[in-house]
């Protein structure tokens, strides 16, 4: 698991949290076990907070693995709320479709296969929150296809930005220059306010100013 918080204090964020439900807390063990990329509840608590105090009802997932930050968008948006799960694997998708049922929001979620980029561009419409959980080559690709499809005062929440410290130095590894790239980018457009929080492996927050 990435994170750039010291581990004593990542431990103690992380024991301050209430236990999760029983779906939750089989994905967790589950994404542990076989080492599939979750956002974690520290994240996915945040994930939930920025959805609810945006108010926002039409969310934009890429990069879902087996929808675990899925449920906590879900649960965010409520009843009539929906939310776009995305990722290249047949597989993964199969075993979220599960997940989301054990969960109690099948019915706000749809599940699409394929590339998160192409399918964002195939999606009709604007959406409230973009959250971005690509392979990390494609960030800056990302940030320039989903800032025009969030609507004004709508969030873009990009996970991973902070990448391990990684991203403090100069790098050859196209991973870590994407993302370099992608945080040069949001914080110097002028279409979004950023912040980026040093939670888990970074979190980048922006608001879209118009």
């Amino acid at each position: 698991m990435h994170q750039v918080l010291p581990g004593p204090l990542h431990d103690y964020l992380a024991a301050l949290l209430p236990e999760r439900d029983a779906t939750l807390a089989e994905m967790e063990a589950v994404a542990k076990e076989h080492s599939i990329p979750i956002i974690g509840p520290l994240v996915g608590r945040l994930l939930h907070q920025l959805a609810r105090m945006s108010g926002a009802t039409r969310v934009f997932e890429m990069g879902s693995a087996i929808g675990y930050s899925t449920i906590w968008l879900a649960r965010a948006v409520g009843d009539g709320g929906k939310v776009y799960y995305t990722d290249g694997s047949a597989s993964n998708a199969e075993k979220a479709r599960d997940y989301l049922r054990r969960a109690g929001v099948a019915d706000r979620v749809e599940v699409l296969v394929g590339d998160a980029l192409d399918l964002l561009a195939r999606t009709e419409g604007t959406f409230d929150l973009i959250f971005n959980d690509v392979d990390k080559h494609d960030y800056p690709k990302v940030f320039s296809l989903a800032l025009p499809r969030i609507r004004r005062g709508g969030l873009l929440v990009t996970d991973n930005v902070l990448w391990s410290g990684q991203v403090v130095s100069p790098s050859t590894d196209a991973w870590t220059q994407a993302i370099q790239e992608y945080n040069r980018l949001s914080y110097a457009s002028s279409e979004v306010w950023t912040t980026i929080i040093p939670l888990r492996d970074g979190v980048a927050v922006s608001v879209k100013l118009h």
